[in-house]
């Protein structure tokens, strides 16, 4: 399975997402927040991570609408954003 194909695990789906320099969306909030801490205490950056509990397609579409608007790519850096 290629890197950020749905299916791989946590830790690359993140490395995909900062190798294209782009925030990721995920349901997997434990996961991605022990990922966040592990970035943290190790110095390295990401371009943030957005989590969301499941909702409709059309609901999350409208919150993420939100941080696009609310938020510069340079202030999602290595932040954590709950939808």
């Amino acid at each position: 399975m290629k890197p950020g194909a749905k299916g791989s695990a946590d830790p690359q789906q993140l490395e995909y997402a900062i190798s294209r320099q782009s925030a990721i969306v995920t349901h997997n909030r434990l996961d991605f927040e022990k990922l966040a801490r592990q970035y943290f205490a190790g110095g390295q950056t990401h371009y943030g991570i957005i989590v969301s509990v499941q909702r409709l397609p059309q609901e999350i579409t409208e919150r993420l609408l939100s941080v696009l608007n609310d938020f510069t790519m340079d202030e999602m850096i290595n932040q954590i954003i709950y939808i």
